[in-house]
């Protein structure tokens, strides 16, 4: 049985450990002291973690009492065939399964774990995820006169696209195989499945010395631009009235800012204007174009003023910014179900002045995490965007969807490249038609962006991308607003993340070096196993103590178990989780050591 060390720094340590005594599990979760020999400035930390992998308590029961299998029957020798004796054809080996639906099909032995699935050009599935070949290259449109909201008027339908089942690794070592490879794939095959595009978009440097010729040549050509027209006054002139021309005359050019940086002023006006010259392909003139017809936008919905605007709280659990990603970038959730309120769906629909104050509601949001950004060469200028549709209304709303169109329309044409990534969870079928009805329409660079998941993969998805203690506790995390009844944790402590496989038992083993209070969290996405938990003691003559008794824990639990301990002896504490079922399951924990007090 092998033992895996995930990750935990316990805070009762005066020094981090360095980085030779820690080992990294496959998981991407943080290092986890397994020995340490401390220095004489460091403090003997008070605790290690190891991590086992057994058989599922349930699954080793029902094999106990399972009847031996019959012998199998010898086969004939060749002198025991007669005339009058049958012989029975030999059983044909298992042919391969070809897809009709991919291109170039794709074909896999029955004998293999994971079913293969269909490759389609028009729906984005986490890149990590897929273990398929790379899908054939795509034949990509794209029209300069369409964008993404003028495609929303058309009202064509498709059929949903064909789901596909995607393997991931756990990050323990398995010791034992309960689950059958039947029952792996009639598990896979249960799951829906969403075609997939393989390819990723990273971001690009905003530092000067990382860009082409060609991309420094293009911002210093806009540079120039954006010089002549701040020195001739052209973004003020385009906003002008005639009511006061003599004075207009007079006025002598003033600074010009974009989302409160200064054109021209320092190195972060050249992020401002890369991030319009990608929109534009690295073409200065049309950059510049874009540039000035953002700013005088910008002055006719007057954001300045938008941004102490008094615009009430009746939307904020319909979009809201919580945490941030793996890299930092912070996260906004649009979650779309909350328009299943009538009363709040007609309150920001139902008429054209209310659409138009939901989208000013919207602006003034983004507006305000915009200036948070950091827009220096090396810092974090872009947002990373969830949409829930869990429940969402669906394309058949027509408010909805002209206020859709409307924001889409805004976003395009005055917020370039300020999205890092866009993931889609809890995706309904229809949203699959729909996007395969646009896709055709995206240039390649905005498919890359998107990530797709269901229902079933969308808490898997977000950690892929977000800490789990990031993530808010209603998708599978961990985050919840501090307050005096979790006075524990908070976002910035971590949790470790693994994968308890199906019919396996998962044992984290905390060991105790010294007198402690142990605090700790331990969360199952969507429960439907036995958790316990117990202290183990070193001394012999002594006993173990029930934490809590193995318990079934089911998804209409509490989300997240909150439990502590009083060590007043050197042992172990085991926190024990037993899935039974044909599914893999998502374990989430982090703990603390508190000084001990008689």
């Amino acid at each position: 049985m092998a033992d895996e060390t995930p990750a935990q720094n316990p805070p009762m340590a005066a020094a981090p450990p360095p980085p030779s005594s820690a080992t990294v599990s496959d998981s991407d979760s943080p290092a986890v002291l397994e020995k340490q020999d401390p220095s004489p400035t460091s403090h003997v930390p008070a605790v290690s973690v190891s991590v086992t992998e057994s058989v599922s308590t349930t699954i080793a029961e029902k094999e106990e009492q399972a009847p031996p299998p019959e012998p199998a029957a010898l086969e004939p020798d060749s002198s025991d065939k007669g005339p009058g004796k049958e012989e029975l054809p030999p059983t044909p080996p298992p042919q391969a399964v070809e897809l009709e639906s991919e291109p170039p099909a794709v074909t896999e032995a029955l004998k293999e774990e994971n079913p293969p699935a269909p490759a389609a050009e028009t729906v984005v599935i986490s890149e990590s995820e897929s273990q398929l070949p790379p899908a054939p290259p795509q034949q990509e449109v794209v029209t300069e006169s369409e964008s993404l909201a003028a495609m929303m008027e058309k009202e064509e339908t498709g059929a949903p696209a064909e789901p596909t089942a995607a393997g991931t690794t756990t990050t323990t070592t398995t010791t034992t195989t309960t689950t059958s490879a039947q029952e792996e794939v009639a598990a896979a095959v249960e799951e829906k499945k969403v075609p997939q595009n393989l390819g990723s978009f990273k971001e690009e440097s905003n530092k000067e010395a990382d860009l082409s010729d060609s991309e420094r040549k293009a911002l210093e050509e806009l540079k120039q631009l954006v010089r002549e027209a701040i020195d001739s006054n052209l973004f003020n002139s385009e906003s002008k009235t005639e009511e006061n021309p003599e004075k207009e005359k007079k006025q002598e050019s003033k600074e010009v800012s974009i989302w409160g940086i200064p054109l021209l002023k320092d190195e972060r006006s050249d992020v401002i204007l890369l991030k319009f010259l990608r929109a534009r392909d690295f073409k200065a003139k049309d950059a510049f174009v874009m540039i000035k017809n953002t700013i005088r936008w910008r002055k006719e919905f007057g954001i300045d003023e938008l941004l102490d605007e008094d615009l009430g709280d009746d939307m904020e659990k319909v979009v809201f910014m919580h945490g941030q990603d793996k890299e930092g970038h912070p996260v906004c959730y649009n979650v779309y179900g909350e328009f299943q309120n009538k009363e709040l769906y007609q309150k920001a629909f139902s008429d054209e002045e209310k659409r138009m104050k939901f989208l000013r509601w919207r602006i003034q949001l983004l507006e305000k995490s915009i200036r948070k950004l950091d827009f220096s060469p090396g810092g974090v200028s872009t947002i990373f965007q969830v949409s829930d549709l869990k429940n969402s209304p669906g394309p058949g709303k027509k408010e909805l969807r002209l206020a859709t169109k409307q924001a889409l329309q805004v976003l395009q044409d005055n917020y370039p490249e300020f999205v890092a990534k866009q993931v889609f969870i809890n995706v309904p079928w229809w949203y699959l038609a729909f996007y395969t009805m646009i896709s055709p329409f995206m240039t390649q660079r905005t498919k890359s962006k998107f990530v797709i998941a269901l229902p079933s993969k969308s808490a898997e998805t977000l950690f892929k991308y977000i800490p789990p203690e990031q993530v808010p506790i209603q998708y599978g995390g961990l985050s919840v607003d501090y307050c005096d009844c979790n006075p524990e944790f908070s976002d910035a402590d971590p949790a470790t993340e693994m994968t308890v496989k199906p019919g396996t038992k998962q044992t984290v083993e905390i060991t105790i070096f010294e007198k402690c209070i142990l605090v700790w969290e331990i969360r199952v996405v969507g429960w439907e196993v036995s958790y316990g938990a117990e202290f183990v003691p070193d001394a012999k003559d002594s006993y173990a103590v029930i934490i809590q008794k193995p318990t079934k824990m089911t998804a209409k639990d509490e989300p997240v178990v909150s439990q502590s301990f009083k060590v007043g002896e050197l042992g172990k504490v085991l926190l024990t989780v037993d899935n039974p079922t044909s599914k893999k399951k998502k374990l989430l924990y982090r703990f603390k050591v508190k000084p001990f007090c008689d």
